[in-house]
C-alpha cells in the first residue's frame, strides 16, 4: 500500500529536463509512481495537497564542513536541521586529519570510524563524507576507504604548502599533524593523483565514481600578495582579502592540477569553488587541452549571491573570497551557459564569537575564514537563477543530479520512479528576507542578510519521512551514512 501521494505540484525532474504536472506516490521510502491521479486511485495512507507548489529532488549539498569549527556531534545536528530548512537532503562533507574536525592526526582506519560514531544518530539528513589524504600513508589507505568504507572522493587543498586556514603560515607540519619528514606540496599532490588511477585499475567496479576534488589556490602567489597588500594599506575587508587571494592564483594552480592530473592519468577531477572568471577561464581551457580528463565544476551559492560589497566586513571571509561584482557576473554567465556542473553551499559554521579577533573584530586578517549557508542553498539559486532566465531543470541538474552522478549516489538526485524520495516543495508564491536569526544553524550570522530572496521551501521529505512542515524541522535525526556506490 502507498504511504503518501504528493498532489498538485510542479514535478522538477532533472534526468527527464521536464517539469511535469503529476502526482508522486511514496511507498517504503522510495518513489513508486508519477501519473495523474494517484492520490484517487493509489489508496495512500496520508495525500499531501502541494497545488501551487514546486517539487524538486532535495538538493545534494555535495560540499560541506560539518565539524570544522564546532564539535561534529554538535554541528552533526544543528547544521543538519539548517540543511533540512533549506531543501537539502543530502550532504557530503569534506574532513580532514589536522587541527580542526578531530584535532588529531593518524591513519584513517582509526580515524574515520570515529567520525562516522560521533555523526551517528545525529544528522537530520543523510550524509556522505569525502577525505583528504595528508600524508603518504594516507596514500596506501585509498583502496581500503573505498571498498570497505564506502568514501570514494577525495580532496587536496593545494594551498596548504604554505598557506594556513585563515593566513600566512610557515608552521604546515603542526598545523597538518603530519610526519616531520614529509611535505604536502605538488610532489605529494602527484602520489594522490597516482594512489587513485591505481585504485581505479585495481577496483574497475569503482572506476566511475572514485574523483579526486581541488582546492586550487597558489600558496606562493597568495603569500607574496598578502604582503603587497597588507603594505600598500589602501585596502581593507573583504576587499583586501580578495586582493590578498588574487584570482590568477586560482587560475594558475587550476592550470597545475589540471596537467598533474593529465600526467598521472587519474581521470576525475572537481575543481572546487571557482570563484572569479579567471578561474573558470583556466578550468575551460584544461577542459578543452586535456580531454582525456573528465572535469567537474563547482560554484558556491556564496559566490553567486555577495560581492565584496555586499556581504559584511569580516562576515564574508571564505577561501577563496568573496570576489568583486564583475566576478559575480561573470560566474553567471557560465552557469547559463551549461558550464558549471554543480553548485554548492561551503557550509562551514563558524560562530560570531569564533569568527572574528575580540582584540580587534573589524581586522580582515585575523578573522576566521568560513561562513554557512546551506540553508540557503536552494533558495538562493532559486530566487536568483528565475531572475536571470535559469530553468527549473537546470536548477535541479546543478543541486541534486549532477552531483549526485559524480559522487556515486545512485538512488538520490532526481524525483524518479525507484529513487530515493528526497523531495523539497518550494513555494514561488512567497518572497521573503534573510535573517539569521531565523536559521536553524548555530552560527548567529550570514553574509546573505538582508537579502530578498523569492520562493522559500516549506516542506521536505528524506527517504518518504517528513524532515520539514511549514518551514519548521520536524521528527528525530533520521539521516543516514551513505555508503558510496549507492
Amino acid at each position: 500500500m502507498t504511504d503518501t501521494v504528493i498532489t498538485g505540484a510542479k514535478v522538477v525532474r532533472p534526468d527527464t529536463g521536464t517539469v511535469d504536472e503529476v502526482d508522486i506516490a511514496i511507498t517504503d521510502g522510495k518513489i513508486s509512481d508519477l501519473a495523474v491521479g494517484l492520490a484517487a486511485s493509489a489508496e495512500p495512507t496520508t495525500v499531501f495537497d502541494a497545488t501551487g507548489l514546486i517539487a524538486f529532488p532535495g538538493s545534494v549539498d555535495a560540499h560541506t564542513h560539518m565539524g570544522i569549527y564546532n564539535p561534529l556531534d554538535q554541528d552533526a545536528t544543528s547544521e543538519s536541521r539548517a540543511a533540512a530548512q533549506g531543501g537539502t537532503t543530502t550532504v557530503l562533507n569534506y574532513m580532514r586529519t589536522g587541527q580542526y574536525y578531530l584535532n588529531r592526526g593518524g591513519p584513517y582506519a582509526e580515524f574515520f570510524p570515529e567520525v562516522l560514531r560521533l555523526i551517528d544518530g545525529r544528522s537530520y539528513v543523510d550524509y556522505a563524507f569525502h577525505l583528504a589524504p595528508m600524508q603518504a600513508s594516507h596514500i596506501d589507505e585509498i583502496p581500503m576507504l573505498a571498498t570497505e568504507f564506502g568514501v570514494t572522493s577525495f580532496k587536496i587543498f593545494m594551498f596548504y604548502g604554505g598557506h594556513g586556514l585563515h593566513g600566512a603560515s610557515d608552521d604546515q607540519a603542526s598545523f597538518l599533524m603530519t610526519p616531520p619528514d614529509e611535505r604536502y606540496d605538488y610532489a605529494h599532490f602527484e602520489f594522490i593523483m597516482r594512489g587513485i588511477a591505481e585504485a581505479r585499475q585495481a577496483h574497475p567496479e569503482l572506476a566511475d565514481v572514485l574523483s579526486l576534488s581541488m582546492h586550487c589556490e597558489s600558496a606562493e602567489i597568495m603569500t607574496a600578495y598578502t604582503k603587497l597588500v597588507e603594505a600598500e594599506g589602501s585596502l581593507a575587508g573583504l576587499a583586501a582579502y580578495s586582493a590578498s587571494r588574487p584570482p590568477h592564483s586560482e587560475g594558475l594552480a587550476v592550470t597545475v592540477a589540471s596537467y598533474l592530473a593529465h600526467e598521472t592519468e587519474v581521470a576525475n577531477i572537481n575543481l572546487l569553488h571557482l570563484s572569479s572568471a579567471k578561474a573558470m577561464d583556466a578550468a575551460l581551457r584544461m577542459s578543452r587541452c586535456f580531454e582525456n580528463v573528465d572535469f567537474r565544476r563547482e560554484v558556491t551559492i556564496g559566490h553567486l549571491l555577495v560581492d565584496i560589497e555586499t556581504s559584511g566586513d569580516p562576515w564574508g571571509k571564505v577561501n577563496p573570497p568573496i570576489r568583486p561584482r564583475s566576478d559575480v557576473e561573470a560566474l553567471w554567465e557560465h552557469v547559463l551557459a551549461g558550464e558549471v556542473d554543480w553548485v554548492v553551499s561551503d557550509h562551514a559554521c563558524c560562530r560570531a564569537e569564533a569568527k572574528v579577533s575580540a582584540e580587534n573584530p573589524d581586522d580582515i586578517w585575523l578573522a576566521k575564514s568560513g561562513f554557512g549557508g546551506t540553508e540557503y542553498l536552494l533558495n538562493g539559486l532559486y530566487s536568483e537563477g528565475t531572475k536571470r532566465g535559469l530553468g527549473l531543470p537546470d536548477m535541479a541538474r546543478l543541486l541534486s543530479w549532477n552531483p549526485a552522478r559524480r559522487y556515486g549516489l545512485g538512488t538520490k538526485g532526481t524525483i524518479g520512479v525507484g529513487y530515493d524520495a528526497d523531495i523539497a516543495l518550494l513555494d514561488p508564491g512567497v518572497s521573503h528576507v534573510v535573517r539569521a536569526a531565523e536559521s536553524e544553524s548555530s552560527q548567529g550570522y550570514t553574509p546573505f542578510e538582508g537579502q530578498e530572496l523569492t520562493g522559500r521551501v516549506s516542506h521536505v521529505w528524506m527517504r518518504g519521512q517528513r524532515i520539514l512542515s511549514d518551514g519548521q524541522v520536524v521528527g528525530s535525526p533520521l539521516g543516514q551514512y551513505q555508503k558510496r556506490p549507492t
